[in-house]
Parts: structure tokens; sequence; C-alpha cells
């Protein structure tokens, strides 16, 4: 008969490192728990919102500026609009003796005798050496009937 050789009993495994040093859910811990570990660092959440309010109040300048243009261009228009208004009615008042036409370019005078507005086809430099009208601009019909002064100043 061949001796069986009888194994020692397993003896319960003792670990050598200080249980005060080991973690029992390393995964978890906040910082590598490894020398080769992947190293983490806590974000700075100042510095984080301080990027993002940079961020935000740059886009909000951005578009603050974009609608100050847009509202400088709207207030040029009615400016603009005022002023053909303001000429139209004038041009409306004074003595038309014709119909005007669209896109036409007309001259727009005062009576030298009783100063009221005459709008004519003749312009200044047509008159010859006795012009009786003393020239104030040089409009032209727009296709809403405002008038646009393209000369002059009404």
């Amino acid at each position: 008969m061949v001796s069986e050789k009888k194994e020692p009993e397993d003896k319960a495994f003792v670990n050598p490192i200080d249980k005060d040093k080991v973690a029992e859910n390393p995964g978890l811990l906040p910082y590598a728990h490894t020398a080769g570990g992947a190293v983490i660092r806590p974000e700075d959440k100042g510095k984080i919102r301080g990027l993002a309010m940079t961020a935000m109040y740059d886009q909000t300048d951005r578009q603050m500026e974009q609608l100050r243009q847009q509202m400088e261009t709207l207030m040029n228009q009615a400016k603009s609009l005022n002023s053909r208004m303001a000429v139209s009615e004038l041009i409306y008042q004074a003595d038309i003796p014709f119909q005007p036409v669209i896109h036409h370019i007309y001259h727009l005078y005062a009576r030298k005798t009783d100063g009221t507005h005459v709008l004519s086809m003749v312009a200044p430099d047509e008159w010859g050496r006795k012009n009786p009208y003393e020239y104030l601009a040089t409009v032209r019909l727009l296709g809403d009937h405002t008038w646009e002064v393209m000369d002059g100043g009404v």
C-alpha cells in the first residue's frame, strides 16, 4: 500500500498588511489607491462657475450689442420716414400744375413774391437768366406717394 500523504489542514489566511491601511471598497475612494492609479483631482467649482459666468456675460453682451444696432437701424428708418412725411406734406400743400408720375424727378420752389411753394418739372439750371422762383429741393415721388429729397434741404 501506498502511503498517502496528508496535506496539512488549511490554515486561515493572514493578511500581512495592517487592517488600518486597507480599504474595503477601494473603487469608491476619491483618490487613487494604487501607485499606478489615475490621478483624481477634485473639481474647482469656483473656477468652473467663473468660466461659465464669463462666457454668459460675453454672449449676452454680444446679443445686447446686436439689439442696440437693430434699434439704431430702426430709429434711422423712423427718422427717414418722418422726414419723407414732412416733405410730402409740404409738397402736397404746394401748387402742382400737373399729375406727378411715380419715380420721376421734380423740383420744389418757393415763389419770390409770396413764398408759396410750387412743384415743377423744370430744373434750376434750365430757367435761364430770370428765375421767378427760389430753389428749395430736388425730389422724387416714391411708390408709396411719399417724396424723397434727392438734393437740397427742405
